[in-house]
Parts: C-alpha cells; structure tokens; sequence
C-alpha cells in the first residue's frame, strides 16, 4: 500500500523550502512507494499579509550560516512576490494530473523563488514553469481546490509551513529544528532524529 504525506505549506516559506525538499529526497530513498500532496496554506492568508522580503531574506542569513548551506543562491529582495496564489493554483492544476506532476511543480515553484531569483507572481514565469509539464496557465483568483487545502488546513488546525500529516500524526518540519533565543533570533539546526522518527512513520503507514 503507498503512503500518503500531507504537508501543508507556502512557497515563500524559506523553511518549506529547504524541508519539504530534504523530505522528499529521503522519502525516495527510504521509501520508493510514498506520496507527498503539498497543500496550499497561504501564509497572506494566515497573516492578512504576504511575508515580508527583507524579513525573509533575513531568515534566509540565519538559515545559510547556522545550517552550512549553499542554499537561496539566487534569492533577490527585489523580485519578491506580491502574492502566491497564482503559483498555489498551478500546483494544485499539478496533482490534478497526477501526484508526481504536483510534486515537481511543487519544488520547481521553490526553487524558481529561492534559487532562481524569479518572481512566481509574475504570470510569463509561471507560464514557463506550467509548459514543463504540459499546464495552462493559473488563473489569478483561488482555484477550488486552494480554497478546500485552506479549509482543510484549518480544521486540523495547522501550525504553520511546513506542517506535516502522515494518517492522524503530524510533525513540524521534522528535518529541521527551529527556535528562536533569548533575543528572539531564529535558531536553526538539522533534526536527523526527527526526520528518522518521521521516516519510519511513513514507512510503517505503507
């Protein structure tokens, strides 16, 4: 039986972004069979307002130093989205094909972001990253399927990006260990126990 990962999740979340990616690599490699569905949880919803770029950017600086990573190499304050829905409705249209498109696209959407320095609310990019696997491009108001992963994330009351389901268990970004110290700087270190507890839920769920 294939298991299934939910994760609810931004794509301006620099945590999602290095997570969801280190997920999905050791779910590969530990268990071919797993499914991940990347659900929308706009965090300009969750917040009124999309996340702030130089905030970010210095989240992205913690991140790099504490962590050792050559990661966000293309990240540019200045082509920061004014919003993601767009980009969250071309992933959904994604796993409308199949889960393995939605996934792709999902990453692909990232990593254009942080890697790339493209801005993913600018409709022509979007459109060149929906032609890699045969999509249209997204429509600019919520799709349906936005709205339901926003509704579902809700009930179950999410807690932030990334928030991880495997059946009724739910993990925070299990590759990371994230906090703040005593002078409310982020703190950012990797979980291997996390990620192996959460490995194995995944595993045993299949």
């Amino acid at each position: 039986m294939t298991a299934t990962v939910e994760v609810f999740a931004d794509i301006t979340c620099p945590f999602t972004h290095l997570g969801l990616a280190r997920v999905a690599e050791h779910l590969a490699q530990a268990n071919g069979d797993a499914e991940i569905r990347v659900r929308a949880w706009p965090l300009e919803w969750v917040n009124g307002r999309p996340l702030d770029a130089v905030a970010t950017a210095h989240k992205i600086g913690s991140l790099r130093e504490q962590l050792g990573i050559e990661a966000f190499v293309g990240f540019r304050v200045d082509h920061w989205p004014h919003t993601t829905i767009p980009a969250l409705n071309l992933a959904a249209a994604a796993y409308e094909k199949n889960s393995t498109t939605g996934l792709e696209i999902s990453l692909a959407l990232r990593a254009a972001l942080f890697e790339q320095g493209e801005d993913i609310s600018d409709p022509d990019v979007l459109a060149a990253i929906a032609d890699t696997s045969g999509l249209g491009r997204p429509p600019t108001e919520p799709s349906q399927s936005v709205l339901a992963d926003y509704a579902e994330g809700q009930r179950r009351g999410v807690s932030g990006s990334p928030h991880f389901w495997v059946d009724d268990h739910d993990y925070f970004c299990p590759s990371l260990d994230l906090g703040h110290d005593a002078a409310g700087e982020l703190t950012a270190r990797f979980d291997p126990d996390g990620l192996k507890a959460f490995l194995s839920k995944v595993v045993t769920s299949s």
